[in-house]
């Protein structure tokens, strides 16, 4: 029997990418990235011009179709492979990034008459703008003693499903009136390739993003009531769906899409799922105590268990949510490379970009470098790392970044340093909150841009958390958990899997070189950590609101 391949196409911020695999061992065969035309659109609406608000964030969704249009009949053409031996594809996607689809199924924004009104468009996952229905979801669902909060780390993040539906029919009643479905973009790109009217959702997003429960289903009509009269109904309108697990075959791909993607009609399609949870199977990881880092302009943390346990801030406790049979923990920073590029591109002073390009290397590469030669402790620098908020544990896009020790013999080298430590500091919180609440985290697992490319990174996050770190091997995680899901929707009878786990233990890779703690460097980050935590709680807690209120006076300002 030929050999039999899969594609996972992973859905980032700005770009979209496909990745043609060896289902034998995982290897990858070629991919290809199509960046969005549109990128993220927080200024201004297209054509129109119309502004955005602050705090916005959305895309268009004809970007995410040119991905499958572009990058799978290219990496389908450079491999050489018969269409007819790719028997399954998988798509990964950023998190809540939803749309309002009318009932034929297509977004909104495409219907001329709707096209200038924001609310139309799809809301990117970073859209931080529902924060004030957001923090009335929690006010009122622990006002009332719902049961739900809790598997939510007791906070409802503005960035998820309910608080963005909420904004809609706040701010844009007849965009809310005119929407069929609101849908996760993951669950209607499947949609379009499978060409089902009756959309299924995915366990993952539904879970983390909605406010899902595989037992309890969504809350009760009676809570939606009391957000909002006109939201009483929502679970069993707009949010209608199928709910199933990862690694279920959501239909197969229609004629038309067949065509223009260049594979064959038939072709199993997988329901879609979040890029972070598609790298956990990536890396191996299909048992608890081991936490996958995702690792690219944020975070995203991810653990299994067998039991539901409250722990601080975290995101979600879903079942089926990761791997299907476990309970799928999430907690995340909200930003971490875009803190190191806002650093690079904003901050570093002229002589650096000279000095990395007489020395042929780019700027990370020479702050990196220079970074490297400083001690634990030595630069006397202290940093908080909420450039985007702080998503974990503290749940509030509120906050604000901070440095503390600066002067005027600071280097630009010490200030990066200082900024990878911060985020390294961030996780530490999210691993101890789910330690110490007995989700057992034994080893770290890395994937993604950041740790193939910056060694000091991961060593002072091994040194923070004091805990080895292995390192996935693909330097496409995400897309190999995607393509692993599609195997599995098309079964082992026709050359695939029957579940993800005899995926992960054939197709996945970490390397052999890990990052180990240095004892001595553990012990100094430890008294760091302290200090951190004291800054954490003074600014995060409500001790110190300065933050909020300079936000406040800014707004006042702008306006």
């Amino acid at each position: 029997m030929s050999k039999r391949y899969a594609i996972g196409v992973d859905y980032g911020t700005e770009s979209g990418r496909a990745v043609l695999v060896d289902l034998s061992d995982g290897t990858e065969v070629a991919d290809h990235v199509t960046p969005y035309p549109h990128n993220v659109i927080d200024e201004k609406l297209p054509i129109s011009g119309i502004k955005l608000a602050y705090d916005w964030a959305l895309q268009h969704p004809q970007d995410y179709i040119d991905v499958l249009t572009q990058s799978v009949p290219t990496v389908v053409q450079a491999s050489g492979v018969n269409p007819a031996d790719i028997i399954g594809l998988g798509i990964d996607f950023t998190a809540c990034t939803m749309l309002p689809i009318d009932k034929e199924g297509q977004p909104l924004c495409f219907n001329p008459l709707l096209t200038n009104n924001p609310h139309s468009w799809v809301k990117l996952w970073k859209h931080h703008a529902a924060q004030d229905e957001a923090n009335l979801i929690n006010e009122i669902a622990e006002s009332r003693g719902e049961s739900f909060l809790a598997r939510y780390g007791g906070k409802i993040s503005s960035e998820w499903m309910i608080a963005k539906v909420w904004q809609i029919l706040n701010e844009a009643p007849d965009i809310y009136e005119q929407t069929d479905r609101f849908m996760e973009a993951t669950d209607w790109v499947v949609s379009q390739m499978t060409g089902q009217s009756d959309i299924v959702r995915n366990s993952c997003t539904t879970g983390y993003k909605s406010i899902w429960h595989k037992k309890d289903g969504y809350p009760s009509k009676a809570f939606f009531k009391a957000l909002d009269p006109r939201l009483e109904n929502l679970t069993e309108t707009k949010l209608r769906g199928d709910v199933v697990p990862l690694g279920t075959k959501a239909g197969e791909l229609t004629e038309a899409m067949a065509k223009m993607m260049g594979l064959k009609p038939g072709t199993a399609i997988a329901v879609g799922n979040v890029d972070a949870h598609a790298a956990v199977p990536g890396v191996g990881v299909v048992t608890p105590g081991k936490l996958v880092m995702a690792m690219g302009t944020s975070i995203c943390h991810m653990l299994l268990g067998t039991e539901e346990r409250e722990v601080e801030g975290m995101c979600g406790v879903v079942e089926d949510g990761i791997i299907p049979g476990y309970l799928g923990y999430e907690a995340g920073q909200s930003a971490v490379g875009d803190i190191f590029a806002w650093y690079v591109e904003q901050g570093v002073p002229a002589y650096v970009q000279a000095a990395a390009e007489e020395e042929g290397t780019n700027v990370h590469e020479w702050l990196e470098r220079h970074a490297s030669a400083y001690k634990p402790g030595e630069t006397g620098l202290l940093a908080l790392d909420w450039w985007n908020g702080n998503r974990s544990v503290l749940v509030d896009t509120e906050l604000n970044g901070l440095i503390l020790g600066y002067s005027l013999l600071t280097k630009p080298e010490e200030i990066y340093r200082t900024l990878l430590e911060a985020t390294a500091f961030g996780t530490r919180k999210i691993v101890d909150a789910f330690h110490n609440n007995g989700v057992e985290v034994q080893e770290l697992f890395a994937c993604g841009g950041l740790p193939q490319k910056n060694r000091l990174l991961m060593q002072i996050y091994a040194d923070v958390t004091n805990r080895e770190i292995k390192i996935a091997d693909s330097k496409q995680t995400p897309a190999l958990g995607a393509a692993m899901f599609g195997a599995v929707a098309a079964g082992a009878a026709n050359g695939g899997y029957d579940n993800i786990v005899d995926a992960a233990h054939k197709m996945a890779r970490v390397r052999k070189e890990t990052f180990k703690p240095i004892a001595e460097n553990v012990a100094v980050y430890e008294q760091l950590y302290q200090e951190y935590s004291k800054l954490h709680d003074y600014f995060g807690r409500g001790e110190n609101d300065v933050m909020k209120r300079l936000r406040s006076i800014r707004e006042e300002a702008r306006h």
